[in-house]
């Protein structure tokens, strides 16, 4: 696979990032610390590259009915101006990817995969297109993505904000997104923000086209200086959305995997009037325990559960680990794991073999963490 770069790769090189390979992609891993990366976005704020992931626009006067059609979820149910997570299947209920969609527009959506599927994904949404009226484009080479996360989030955004957009950011819900005017670099830029995020804090994700995304980068560095704002890379991502109980896309959720052992059998619309890919399949599945469920694992010991640990109950393999880590914030180790459903109540007690040593974990409600309101 050839190797990508965001148009924010020099600026990474410049503030001395370490880089990993993401979905084909070189990406910022930290800058420094990973783990005062991940304090500063609990506390204060952080900025995320995230130009890796995809943008796929649908537009057309059967937008919402082929979204409907496409998607696990309900999108023509969504106003204009919001977004809703959903889950594009295939016709055997496995997970092809989950993401995220914003109705821009009446008959407009932006589709948002993530990175290492944004093309298999593109590519299976124009295949599902056929005898809808509708355009389907892939967007993601000439569109950079950048996400300011944690409590100062707003306070930032608002700093490169003329006075008649302030409200159209402050008044901003959360799944919520609009055109905003920036100021960036002295000019004026309207470009689409979005109040989701994937680390459990409040934030803002700008999207942005590649040329603008350098001096983007810099006006927001430079609006973050007096609220504790650092460049944050993939390793505090990944510990955030963890703590948050977020599933990611190759570890929790892959085409083996359906969305009622994942735990989002909420995001599965059967109701619908429409007919859906995989529709016959998940409301099969939804009538059937899951022979293994998605759960949270909160540890007692200070070893920390990794990436496909077996988990026990007697000495008996029950279950792998997904994902694993310490938890910066909570300060004790956590895990999401799939376990046989007969072991998945909460407060049941499990082991993880850490190499070997039993280390003891428990079932517990997600997400690990919560902000406050």
């Amino acid at each position: 696979m050839t190797e990508q770069y965001t148009a924010l790769y020099e600026e990474h090189k410049r503030l001395g990032a370490s880089f990993t390979d993401f979905g084909g992609w070189q990406m910022p891993l930290k800058y420094s610390s990973e783990l005062a990366e991940h304090h500063a976005v609990r506390k204060a704020a952080g900025l995320f590259d995230l130009s890796h992931m995809g943008e796929v626009e649908v537009t057309g006067p059967d937008a919402a009915a082929f979204l409907d059609y496409a998607l696990t979820g309900r999108l023509s149910a969504v106003a204009v101006g919001r977004a809703k997570y959903s889950l594009i299947t295939n016709a055997d209920g496995g997970i092809i990817d989950d993401l995220i969609s914003y109705r821009l527009g009446e008959d407009e959506y932006l589709v948002v995969p993530n990175a290492g599927n944004a093309a298999v994904v593109a590519a299976e949404l124009a295949a599902r297109a056929e005898g809808f009226d509708v355009a389907v484009q892939d967007k993601t080479a000439e569109t950079s993505l950048v996400a300011v996360q944690g409590p100062e989030a707003e306070a930032i955004l608002l700093d490169l904000v003329p006075a008649d957009f302030r409200d159209a950011v402050t008044g901003m819900k959360y799944y919520a997104a609009a055109p905003v005017e920036l100021t960036i670099g002295g000019s004026s830029h309207t470009l689409l923000v979005a109040r989701t995020g994937y680390t459990g804090e409040d934030g803002f994700e700008i999207y942005v086209p590649n040329d603008d995304a350098a001096a983007l980068w810099q006006a927001l560095l430079a609006a973050g200086e007096g609220h504790g704002l650092v460049p944050a890379g993939l390793a505090c991502r990944d510990s955030l959305r963890l703590e948050a109980g977020m599933p990611l896309y190759g570890n929790e959720l892959s085409l083996e995997v359906d969305p009622y052992a994942a735990g989002l059998g909420g995001v599965v619309a059967l109701s619908k009037d429409s007919d859906f890919v995989g529709r016959e399949a998940l409301a099969a599945k939804k009538q059937q325990t899951p022979a293994r469920k998605l759960v949270g694992l909160k540890g007692s010991g200070r070893r920390s559960a990794r990436s496909h640990y077996p988990v026990l109950k007697d000495g008996e393999t029950i279950g792998e680990v997904t994902s694993g880590a310490p938890s910066p914030t909570l300060g004790y180790p956590v895990a999401l794991a799939y376990v046989d459903a007969s072991h998945a109540e909460l407060g049941t007690t499990l082991d993880v073999d850490l190499r070997g040593k039993p280390e003891p974990f428990e079932v517990v409600q997600l997400p690990f963490y919560k902000r406050d309101k």
